[in-house]
């Protein structure tokens, strides 16, 4: 065990749950102010029915013995056997459950990222048995075959250094599932909905921003070299893709917005997680240069496709992940990872090919489990609230409180 290592992964886990309170900050801000205190609940409260869900089966089911390459078992339910002594298959040089909490952090906050595409009209009771079947359904198996032993996906050769195809391609393909699913806010097309807040939103961006630095580079979990590149071409990326998304939307609307900047910026991040182990700084720019583009034509494709995710976690999530995971099949070189692969760019053809089955499946097997979890909860308690509450807003019909007096 390194002490070193130990202390690294530890901040690494803090940085990452601050992620999440970071989250409701940028999805709060964005949001009508009668919804404000319900949308922030919304990621709050995950912190504590995800870190339940992880400690029983979660982590059983994602990091566990495998089981037919597809999910792990329920050996270590309730954290059985899971100690202070390091697990040779998982962080060698941390105790286990350094490990674990770790990885609980990135269990919560992707089911987090999900509620900005159905902000503003879910029952809260329907939400959270959502996100804990969608976290147990979903997001387990989704870990196991990446990142597990013996998972499927892993065992392929793809490479998803921090939660590329695990984390933001399947909280953004669920959350297109959800956005229509759940359907449109009342109004939408003929009223504005104007972010109420957006200092509050810069906030959350920037918190998410300096999350993420433990989010990629503790996906090292050591405090060696390849964790300081991480975290220089994470910090690369989303500041080349906040320039990227101002300079497009300047050039197609006239003017610059602040909004525009910080949803750049985590359009940056979300494209260079799964690569931020396996390549260096200019292929860096060059992902968040393009993040910044895609997920900013993503989002104007939207309003012609006509299905309202409200904050638009389907093109910057959604499309970030897809993005990311293919470059990593490009710019991915063993020069940087010796443990990875080369991508396009290095000589490999074959890991973009291992990248594109890997996006598939992700989209396929999130798309699908999420329609059948919604249908489901819809058909025993429904999942919007009523037409009249929908216009009082979130936080008095739900939760009896006003995010503000005036």
């Amino acid at each position: 065990m390194n002490a070193g290592d130990t202390v690294f992964v530890m901040l690494s886990a803090a940085l990452v749950m601050l992620m999440t309170p970071g989250l409701a900050l940028f999805y709060g801000g964005m949001v009508r102010e009668k919804n404000v205190l319900g949308t922030i609940m919304q990621s709050f409260i995950i912190l504590g029915i995800i870190t339940l869900e992880w400690v029983l089966w979660g982590y059983s089911m994602a990091f566990g013995p495998d089981h037919w390459g597809i999910i792990g078992g329920l050996e270590w339910f309730g954290l059985k056997g899971v100690g202070m002594t390091p697990s040779p298959d998982y962080g060698s040089t941390v105790p286990h459950l350094a490990f674990m909490i770790f990885q609980c952090m990135f269990a919560i906050i992707t089911p987090a990222l999900i509620t900005g595409a159905f902000a503003e009209r879910m029952k809260f009771g329907a939400f959270l048995l959502f996100t804990v079947l969608w976290a147990t359904l979903v997001y387990n198996p989704l870990a196991h075959w990446v990142w597990g032993v013996g998972g499927w996906m892993g065992r392929m050769g793809a490479l998803d250094f921090a939660g590329g195809t695990v984390v933001h391609i399947s909280s953004g393909i669920s959350a297109l599932a959800a956005a229509l699913i759940i359907g449109k806010r009342l109004g939408y097309g003929s009223v504005p909905f104007i972010p109420h807040n957006l200092p509050m939103t810069i906030t959350g961006a920037a918190l998410l921003w300096f999350g993420w630095f433990g989010f990629n580079a503790g996906s090292a979990l050591a405090s060696n070299g390849l964790a300081v590149s991480a975290f220089v071409v994470t910090h690369i990326s989303s500041a080349v893709g906040a320039l990227s998304w101002t300079f497009m939307e300047w050039v197609h609307r006239g003017k610059p917005t602040t909004l525009g900047a910080a949803s750049g910026a985590v359009a940056g991040l979300v494209a260079i997680t799964p690569a931020s182990g396996f390549v260096g700084p200019v292929s860096a720019m060059i992902i968040g240069s393009l993040a910044g583009a895609i997920c900013y034509s993503g989002i104007l494709l939207k309003s012609k496709l006509g299905y309202d995710d409200s904050l638009d976690v389907v093109g910057i999530h959604g499309l970030g992940g897809i993005w990311g995971a293919l470059a990593t099949g490009l710019f991915a070189s063993t020069h940087i990872n010796p443990d990875g692969a080369n991508g396009l760019f290095f000589g490999n053809p074959w890991q973009l090919w291992i990248q594109f089955v890997s996006v598939i499946a992700t989209m396929v097997f999130a798309f699908i489990m999420t329609l059948i979890i919604l249908k489901v909860i819809d058909l025993f308690i429904g999942l919007r609230v009523s037409h009249e509450e929908e216009q009082r807003g979130m936080d008095i019909c739900l939760h009896n409180e006003a995010g503000y007096s005036h």
